[in-house]
Order: C-alpha cells, then structure tokens, then sequence
C-alpha cells in the first residue's frame, strides 16, 4: 500500500528519470530529451515560419506575403516581444537584444505551457534548471555592463552622492542584494510552476480515489473536485504565461541597469 501511494504521489511528476546511466558524470535523462525538443522545435518553426522552404530544391523563397492564421499568430507574439524589449530597455541598441528576449520568452513559454499536458513534464519546476538558466544569463548581463562601463561598473554598489561613511554600510547590502538576483529570479519560476502542478495533481488524484472506492455516492461526489479542477486548470495556464512573462521582463530591467548603470 505504501508503494502504492508513493508511485502515485503528487510529485512523481517532478521525477528525474535516467534513460543512459551517468559516465563521467554525464548522463541523458528526461530533462535532458526535452531541451533537445525544445531546441529542435524552435529551429523547425523559425525556419517554416519565417520562409518557405524547399525540401526537394533545397533552396529558401522569400518571406510569406499572405501569412497563414499560424504564422500571423507567431507574428503576434512577436511583436509583443519587440515591445516589451523597447519599453524595458531605454537604449538605441535595445534591438541587439531581440534576438536573446525572443528566444527567452518563447523557450520559458513552451516549457510551461508543455507541462500542463498530461504525462507531460515540466521541466521549468526543476530549480536546477531555472537557476541555471537565471545565472547564465546573470553573467551575460554582467560581461554586458562591464564592456560598457569597464570599471565603472562597480558603481552599481555605490548609489551617487553617498558619503564616505555611508559607503561602509550600503557596499555589502547592495552586493548581496545584487548577487541575489538570479536566486530569486529562479525560486520564483520554480515556486509556482511546482505549487501550481502540484494542487492540480493533487486535486486530480483526490478525485480518482473517490471513483476507487465503488461507492456510488463517492462517484457521484467525486464531480465536485473535477469541477473544480476545470477554473484551476486555466487559472494555471495564465500562470504559465505570466510567469514566462514576469521572468522575462526582469531579465529586460536588469539589462537595461547594466546598459545606463542605475
């Protein structure tokens, strides 16, 4: 019975299972697979949508002039993301960044959204993962700020106009709020793609243990959470996007402090 529970317990959606065994502390697993996936569908949908392209030619035509209901849906989102860029970085060369905000946005929205199909995996609830991806970029932003400003970029820890004294005290809160940036930039991606899964798991199985019982007013009861799950599903979805989102446009303002040095 204690297997029984364990197999089927809320967060064996979360399990990290090995498909090649470690060597040389390098193995393939689940996550592993579905970055691959990801990766292979963003260059097949870039490549479609943006040309028509001849598999028995091997040649590229020019861009779509009546774009399909697909390719303008992608258009939309694009240009959702050339706005975010423009507004949250107030720079001229805000659009060398499109390139990176795109991709970024679209990968976390993929990764979210993939989850909530079932036996699926999500693997933004992994905080490996999103650390990961947060402190990767947090050393692009800083290799960013240092080529701007080179060693003015230590004044990111001493606001102007502070007196000496002062100084003593504000470097190390500021250094350590600044270093944790990536930290907390993770644990709020994780945080809520898990707590979401999970009460949606959880609410899920509570129903299923209902039908288990044979009682025919278990079964009749055991509507209520699937009615329930029904709101919380897209309450979820909208969780996923604005997150993706959220994420996104943190990643936007911290360029944008390591551009104008804020």
């Amino acid at each position: 019975m204690l297997n029984f529970l364990v197999l089927h317990s809320p967060v064996e959606q979360f399990k990290i299972l090995p498909i090649i065994p470690a060597f040389f502390l390098l193995g393939i697993n689940n996550v592993f697979i579905l970055l691959l996936l990801f990766v292979f569908f963003f260059a097949v949908s870039f490549m479609i949508l943006s040309k028509n392209f001849d598999f028995f030619k091997n040649t590229m035509s020019d861009l779509f002039i009546l774009p399909n209901k697909f390719q303008t849906f992608f258009e939309f989102i694009i240009k959702g993301v050339i706005s975010l860029t423009r507004e949250n970085i107030n720079s001229m060369k805000s659009q060398d960044f499109f390139p990176l905000i795109s991709t970024l946005f679209l990968f976390l929205l993929c990764s979210n959204i993939f989850g909530l199909v079932p036996y699926s995996y999500t693997i933004t609830s992994h905080l490996i993962v999103t650390f990961s991806l947060s402190l990767f970029l947090f050393i692009g932003i800083n290799i960013i700020c240092i080529r701007y400003h080179e060693l003015n970029f230590f004044g990111l820890f001493i606001p102007k106009t502070t007196s000496t004294y002062l100084a003593f005290l504000l470097v190390p809160i500021e250094f350590i709020s600044y270093n944790f940036k990536p930290i907390s930039l993770s644990i709020r991606l994780f945080a809520n793609m898990m707590a979401g899964h999970t009460l949606l798991k959880v609410i899920a199985g509570f129903s299923w243990t209902l039908v288990l019982l044979g009682n025919f007013i278990f079964v009749i009861v055991h509507l209520i959470p699937i009615v329930i799950l029904v709101p919380l599903f897209a309450l979820e979805t909208a969780v996923a996007i604005i997150q993706s989102f959220v994420f996104t446009v943190l990643v936007c303002i911290y360029i944008n402090d390591a551009i104008n040095l804020h």
